[in-house]
């Protein structure tokens, strides 16, 4: 009996396109994630590794949409072929199966680095243009989740011994930031 060929998409903005990635592979279900590859914590991923099974055949677009780093690539390779699964890669033409060539190994491990190395740049070529941004006076960093006037009213409530998880969520923020401005207020 031959499995599933379920497809993963992943773009790294919320503003981006998904639907050039595996347009006109058939598929039965496809996951997608708009989130970065730098890891493997990506809802989507997460749903694919419990959902799929032993026949089925992984599909996607290329190596770096499904990792950015080498080794989460090898790993998650080898965990799917190791559970049955076939991994196809569309745009490198490279099928994985667990019974690899020295050359399929090779091949993983090259574009694998390549990933890694572009999402380096990328990091690189963003503090770059943030360094230029904060000289002429145009970066100023994120803004602010909440005025001064709310600041200190969420550190007098929580001071007054509210629940933290409750403010956070009133004042719509996560508990992390709920935390900083605490700090910050001390």
């Amino acid at each position: 009996m031959a499995g599933q060929r379920i497809g993963y998409i992943r773009v790294s903005t919320l503003d981006q396109n998904t639907q050039r990635q595996l347009e006109g592979v058939p598929l039965e279900r496809v996951f997608t994630d708009k989130a970065s590859g730098k890891d493997v914590q990506r809802p989507q991923l997460e749903e694919l590794l419990r959902f799929i099974r032993d026949g089925d055949t992984l599909v996607v677009h290329s190596m770096d949409r499904l990792a950015r780093n080498l080794d989460d690539l090898r790993s998650l390779v080898q965990a799917l072929t190791r559970k049955g699964v076939r991994v196809e890669f569309v745009k490198e033409q490279l099928v994985f199966t667990g019974e690899e060539s020295p050359l399929a190994n090779l091949m993983l491990s090259v574009m694998g680095a390549f990933a890694e190395f572009e999402r380096a740049l990328i990091g690189e070529r963003q503090r770059e243009g943030i360094t230029l941004a904060k000289a002429r006076g145009a970066y100023r960093g994120r803004r602010k989740a909440l005025s001064p006037e709310k600041a200190a009213e969420l550190r007098d409530r929580a001071g007054a011994g509210e629940q933290k998880t409750g403010l956070a969520r009133e004042f719509g923020i996560s508990r992390e930031t709920l935390y900083q401005y605490l700090k910050a207020g001390s």
